[in-house]
C-alpha cells in the first residue's frame, strides 16, 4: 500500500517515468520492475523479522504481555534486606505466572513514608508494601502485643509463633484493616548500647539517660528498668551521644554500625529487649482481582522471599558486628539469669498496656517454654 504519496500521476504509479531527450522508455519500465520487486522482497524481510520478535528459535513465545502490573512500596534502601526481599518476591511471581503478574518495586520511600503507605494500600492506591507491625500498631492496637519487651526467649521462639497458629490469628485481624497478609519479615532485635560505661546488670541503669523511640511504651520500659528515658528523632542521636546529651540509646546492629553510633558508644549490650517483625501485605481491591490461581502463587511466592529475607538480614547482622567489634567495640552477653531480672522489672507493663490480650500473651510465652 502506498500511504502518503502526493502529487503523483498514473504512470508513476505504475513504476514508469516520461523521459526526455534520447532513452529507452522500455529500458526504464524494466528497471523500474526491479526496483519495485527489490522494495517487495525488503518489506518481506522486515515483516518476518517482526515476526519472529515475538518467538524464540523453538516457535515458542518469548514474553508474554502482562495481564497485571502492580506497585509495590519499600521505605528502605535497595541494598537492605527487606527491598531485597520484596525483589526476590517480584521475581519470582513474574516467574511462575509466566510473565503475567509484573510488580514494580519502588524502593527508598519514593512513594512516601511507611505510615502513608499503609493508608493508600487500604484505599487501593499502592498494590504491596512491606511494613513494621509499628505502622500498624496504631490502627490495630493487638499488633503492639507482638513487640512487648522480653517477650521472646530468642529468635526461634518468635519465628516459631509467628509462622504457626498465632501468626494466622494476626493475619485474619490485618484483615478488618483492608489488607492481606502475606509473609513475615525479620528485622532483628533491639538491644541497648551506650557511651559512658558497659551495662552488665540491672543497677547499670540507674542514674543513666537512655534516648528511646517517641512511643509512650518505650518511655516507660527504660523507665522500668531505672534509667531515665529521652525521647528524641532518630537523627539527632549521634550528636546528642557525642554532646553527653545522652549516655545512650537502642537499636538493632546494622542501625548501630550504619548510623555510625559506635563511634561514640562503644558499649553494646544484647539483651534483645524487643523484636519487632515486619509483614508483607497486598490490598485487599488488588488482591480481589486475581483468581484463586494467581493468589496462591502469590502467597507460596511470599514465604520463600521470607525466607531469603532471614538470612540476608542474619548475613547483614554478622557482617555488621564484625565491623563494629574491629573498631574496638565492647560487647556485653548477658546471662540468662541477669536478662531475666531484666523481664521481670517490664512485666507490669504487660498489664498496663494489654491486660485485654493476657491470654495471648500467656500462648506467645507458652511457646517458648515447649522449645
Amino acid at each position: 500500500m502506498l500511504v502518503g504519496h502526493k502529487g503523483i500521476d498514473e504512470k508513476q504509479l505504475r513504476g514508469e517515468k516520461v523521459i526526455e531527450g534520447n532513452g529507452s522508455l522500455v529500458k526504464q519500465k524494466k528497471k523500474r520492475q526491479v526496483c519495485r520487486m527489490g522494495v517487495v522482497v525488503s518489506l518481506l524481510g522486515i515483516l518476518s523479522a517482526l515476526a519472529a520478535c515475538g518467538r524464540t528459535g523453538s516457535g515458542e513465545e518469548t514474553a508474554a504481555v502482562p495481564e497485571y502490573v502492580f506497585t509495590y512500596a519499600e521505605n528502605q534502601a535497595e541494598d537492605y534486606p527487606t527491598t531485597q526481599g520484596g525483589y526476590k518476591f517480584a521475581e519470582l511471581v513474574k516467574e511462575r505466572t509466566g510473565g503475567k503478574i509484573e510488580i514494580l518495586i519502588s524502593a527508598g520511600a519514593v512513594l512516601g513514608d511507611e505510615k502513608s503507605v499503609v493508608d493508600q494500600l487500604r484505599f487501593g492506591g499502592i498494590d504491596f508494601t512491606r511494613a513494621s507491625i509499628s505502622s500498624l500498631g496504631d490502627i490495630l492496637p493487638k499488633m503492639n502485643v507482638l513487640q512487648l519487651p522480653y517477650l521472646y526467649t530468642g529468635q526461634e521462639h518468635m519465628w516459631k509463633v509467628l509462622d504457626g497458629e498465632i501468626g494466622d490469628e494476626f493475619f485474619a485481624e490485618v484483615e478488618s484493616l483492608g489488607l492481606v497478609a502475606l509473609s513475615w519479615y525479620d528485622a532483628g532485635a533491639r538491644n541497648f548500647y551506650t557511651s559512658t560505661k558497659p551495662i552488665e546488670k540491672l543497677e547499670d541503669f540507674q542514674g543513666m539517660k537512655i534516648r528511646v523511640q517517641e512511643a509512650e511504651v518505650m518511655v516507660d520500659m527504660v523507665e522500668a528498668l531505672g534509667a531515665e528515658a529521652v525521647p528524641m528523632t532518630y537523627t539527632l542521636v549521634y550528636s546528642a551521644l557525642q554532646t553527653g546529651e545522652i549516655d545512650g540509646a537502642e537499636n538493632n546492629w546494622p542501625s548501630y554500625e550504619s548510623m555510625g553510633h559506635y563511634e561514640v558508644a562503644k558499649y553494646y549490650t544484647v539483651d534483645e529487649h524487643t523484636r519487632v517483625p515486619e509483614v508483607q501485605l497486598v490490598s485487599r481491591s488488588t488482591w480481589d482481582q486475581l483468581t484463586p490461581e494467581y493468589q496462591q502463587i502469590m502467597r507460596e511466592c511470599a514465604q520463600e522471599s521470607a525466607i531469603y529475607e532471614r538470612e540476608l538480614w542474619a548475613r547483614r547482622e554478622k557482617t555488621a558486628m564484625r565491623k563494629v567489634v574491629a573498631k574496638d567495640c565492647q560487647v556485653v552477653e548477658l546471662s540468662a539469669e541477669e536478662k531475666q531480672r531484666f523481664r521481670n522489672a517490664v512485666m507490669p507493663l504487660y498489664e498496663k498496656y494489654y491486660l485485654e490480650y493476657m491470654d495471648l500473651i500467656e500462648a506467645i510465652v507458652a511457646v517458648g517454654e515447649t522449645e
